[in-house]
């Protein structure tokens, strides 16, 4: 077979789909496993309407974080936090043990690295003028478990503080 090569700015889907459907047969061949599955974290309004979240997805044990977007009303308050807690919680129930996901330098890094992620990567100059950092985090085994004991354990101590109060 002689190939003809052609190049394009409009991908075409059916396209994009033989590609990526050769490349994950030969994925799945090498590492003997296809555990794709989609992970989505959604905030929605009063109406229903989806207005932000978490879009990623488990493979290999790892959880790759797409898109992370809150609403700029909703920013500061823990939105973003808890977003992301849920999703590594089902990435842990799911058998994950770490997640990997990328950001731009005018985006959250600041955020993630507060949450525990540390960059493994950069692209310098990427959009120019900037930096695209690449960040991972290893999932520790019950730590959701422990959290939600030591939260009970405390609401358990404040509530015998207010009943032994006179």
């Amino acid at each position: 077979m002689q190939p003809e090569f052609h190049l394009s700015d409009a991908g075409e889907p059916a396209a994009r789909d033989a590609i990526l459907s050769g490349l994950v047969a030969f994925n799945e061949k090498q590492t003997g496993s296809r555990d794709f599955r989609p992970l989505a974290v959604l905030l929605r309004d009063e109406s229903g309407a989806t207005v932000g979240g978490l879009w990623g997805r488990t493979a290999w044990k790892w959880l790759f974080i797409e898109l992370l977007f809150v609403p700029e009303k909703l920013r500061r308050g823990g939105v973003g936090r808890e977003l992301m807690r849920r999703a590594e919680a089902e990435a842990a129930k799911r058998g994950c043990h770490a997640v990997w996901l990328d950001t731009f330098s005018f985006q959250a890094r600041g955020f993630y690295e507060k949450l525990g992620y540390s960059v493994f990567g950069r692209l310098d100059d990427y959009p120019p003028g900037h930096m695209r950092f690449f960040l991972r985090k290893k999932l520790r085994p019950g730590a959701k478990r422990k959290a939600s004991a030591r939260r009970r354990g405390a609401r358990s101590r404040s509530r015998s503080r207010l009943r032994a109060r006179p």
